[in-house]
């Protein structure tokens, strides 16, 4: 048993004050007690926050960051990008990936996340590209939920994949195939699900064979990203992509839609009541233009949420968060939406929920109470921004001052993976991702 203590501490509850924490050998709250002593804790040196998952990355695209902001042709979106992105990963090797994998891993440690889920459409044959991840996931500390992506098309129809689509192919059986290699790593910190990777990329019979082979562990898929795909999917299958997976399948709580930027007030609804997850990425999806996701409707049905990194254009979650809020602002054309539950604070609310959310990913994670995994973060009591705040201010000084260097400290599970901003492993991990770049560019 290892005890903790800290002055302000995030609950779900809302803030509380001397907050006691204590976590077991299995890297779990053992116990939580508020107006609690320090004594024999290890006083922790500002304001906790449970630890947050990013439930959504495609970790090569990090290494794009940046390198496709400019302008192709007049209808520039994703479906250009999308062009950029093919050219890229065709020099993509495993040592590669490891290398950009293992880099941003820490990054995102360092701001916060302390889970993530790798969305991984770069298959070979052995398996070794998603098993890299893995090792950078080890390597870096962070916990990691591996889902192989079964892609079988290149759109509706069951068009035949493009030659530079070659890496994507998949089938039912080759995914399970993957998911029986990582159960035999399969640790507290290594969760497996799968992805079928979207309904343009998976036909409904292979949909089926996939989830019939997976009796448990998360799903994740893209869905409604875009206004074509929303119309092709009407087209080749009569119904809108969120729609017909309610009516189709039986979405419940493993689900994870990725996106589903583009629904029907029924379909938010639906959707909402299904107790699935909305996995949101506010960075991606405005690089992008996708669109923005209806999050007041959905949060007025129940609709559970979190947020994913995606192409990793940012690694920082209280960026996330702010862009959520301020897209949703930018609609409505009104200010502080997404409150409610415990707390009016816009920040406090959008930690919580989106840190809940990270349960999709397979593990009992989120919150800072008895049961749930020992996921930390700790921020800088003395840097400026959080000056003389306490309780809902400072979520929303870490959400919306816009400031970076406030996280101090990250556990995962229990064991310290960043300290006093530095992680053990940094400086290697970035001078092989300045190497693995350099060999991409060149």
């Amino acid at each position: 048993m290892t005890s903790f203590f800290a002055s302000d501490v995030l609950l779900p509850e809302g803030w509380a004050k001397n907050v006691r924490m204590e976590v077991d050998s299995s890297g779990s709250f053992s116990s939580v007690k508020e107006k609690s002593n320090p004594h024999n804790a290890e006083k922790l040196a500002g304001p906790v926050l449970p630890g947050m998952a990013n439930l959504h990355s495609h970790a090569f695209q990090r290494a794009m960051a940046g390198m496709t902001e400019v302008r192709g042709s007049p209808e520039d979106d994703f479906w250009s990008w999308r062009e950029l992105m093919y050219r890229f990963l065709e020099r993509l090797t495993p040592d590669l990936a490891q290398a950009v994998a293992t880099h941003l891993y820490i990054e995102m440690l360092k701001h916060g996340y302390t889970a993530v889920g790798e969305f991984h459409y770069l298959h070979d044959s052995s398996g070794e590209l998603l098993l890299r991840h893995l090792a950078a996931a080890k390597e870096s500390g962070i916990a990691i939920t591996l889902l192989p992506s079964l892609y079988r098309w290149s759109n509706f129809g069951k068009r035949p994949l493009q030659a530079r689509q070659a890496r994507f192919d998949s089938d039912p059986a080759f995914i399970l195939k993957m998911l029986e290699k990582i159960h035999a790593q399969a640790s507290p910190d290594v969760v497996a699900g799968v992805a079928p990777h979207s309904l343009r990329a998976v036909d409904p019979a292979s949909l089926k064979d996939l989830i019939q082979g997976l009796p448990a562990g998360p799903i994740h898929i893209h869905a409604a990203e875009q206004t074509k795909e929303v119309e092709d999917c009407i087209a080749a299958l009569g119904s809108r992509p969120v729609e017909w997976l309610l009516e189709n399948m039986n979405v419940d709580a493993r689900w994870c839609l990725v996106h589903a930027t583009h629904m029907t007030p029924a379909e938010t609804q639906a959707l909402a009541k299904s107790g699935a997850t909305a996995g949101l990425c506010p960075t991606t999806e405005g690089n992008l233009g996708d669109g923005i996701f209806p999050l007041l409707g959905y949060r007025a049905a129940g609709g559970r949420y979190g947020i994913g990194g995606d192409s990793h254009v940012s690694r920082d979650p209280a960026e996330e968060l702010r862009l959520l809020e301020y897209a949703q602002r930018l609609s409505a054309r009104r200010r502080n939406l997404v409150v409610g539950g415990v707390s009016q604070a816009v920040g406090t609310t959008l930690w919580l929920e989106a840190a809940a959310g990270g349960k999709v990913l397979g593990r009992n994670m989120g919150a800072i109470a008895r049961g749930e995994r020992a996921d930390l973060v700790v921020l800088d009591a003395d840097h400026p921004d959080l000056a003389g705040r306490s309780g809902d201010a400072i979520a929303n000084a870490l959400v919306f001052s816009g400031a970076t260097g406030l996280v101090r400290d990250v556990m995962v599970g229990g064991k310290w993976a960043v300290r006093q901003r530095r992680h053990a492993r940094e400086e290697s991990a970035r001078n092989a991702y300045l190497r693995a770049v350099a060999a991409l560019l060149n």
